[in-house]
């Protein structure tokens, strides 16, 4: 099978633009794609991706949790941020988790477009996210990286490398220059917690005071969820545990 990694993603407009044949891996891991596992974790029964912030605040009401982010803090009106380690400290049960942030949600929407599977991978869910893909695909693995506001993120580009390993020891693959990039700056790095720590992304959350999160995104396959699309209600992307 072929196994492709996008450093940035590209819309149908876009010059460049290839569509997903098959099965797309979503990496946003600071934060969305880690807490949105987290809140999975955490009890929650689905998530509901959207893509603005108006989108997600009429879903707001009885059973529902509003996690959003615009400059790495939560909007107004919204019960939750993006922060892995306060859904960590929560109980969702029976709840869905509405969640927009600036990254992650929308290269979800971009994957969601053509992809035939889409599923949130993380550093903490690795594993269980490259076993699902393998199950679930027959032609292509893409692992789809949100970067950071249009520019490449390190964290993201790790995260893939890390992914590509895990499939590696799974099967054959005919890797493009995406995936091989990734590798190499994988394996750059004994720790996974230095680049995240070194990325634009997590000079961000410091600025901010919540660089406590990197830590948790720097978990390599401590959690067995893994989040996937199952349907929409209008223009949200809703995903639920495999």
């Amino acid at each position: 099978m072929r196994l492709r990694v996008d450093a940035l993603p590209r819309s149908s407009s876009d010059v460049g633009y290839q569509p997903y044949a098959d099965t797309v891996l979503v990496v946003d891991t600071l934060r969305a794609t880690t807490t949105a596992g987290v809140f999975l974790e955490q009890g929650a029964t689905a998530l509901y991706l959207c893509p603005d912030l108006e989108t997600a605040r009429a879903f707001g009401g009885d059973g529902v949790v509003l996690s959003g982010e615009r400059n790495c803090l939560p909007p107004e009106g919204f019960q939750l941020g993006n922060s892995p380690l306060i859904a960590r400290e929560g109980r969702f049960d029976n709840q869905i988790v509405v969640m927009s942030t600036t990254n992650g949600t929308a290269t979800a929407a971009i994957a969601c477009e053509t992809g035939k599977n889409v599923i949130l991978a993380s550093l903490r869910n690795a594993h269980g996210a490259a076993r699902k893909a393998i199950e679930v695909s027959s032609e292509e693995i893409a692992i789809l990286c949100a970067g950071n506001n249009g520019r490449i993120a390190l964290e993201d580009v790790y995260t893939a490398g890390v992914l590509c390993e895990y499939l590696l020891a799974m099967g054959e693959w005919t890797l493009d220059d995406g995936a091989q990039i990734a590798l190499t700056v994988r394996r750059q790095f004994a720790d996974p917690l230095e680049p995240l720590s070194r990325s634009r992304s997590a000079e961000n959350l410091l600025a901010v005071g919540l660089e406590a999160d990197i830590a948790v995104c720097a978990e390599v396959s401590s959690s067995t969820i893994v989040p996937v699309f199952v349907g929409r209600s209008g223009t949200a992307l809703i995903f639920k545990t495999a």
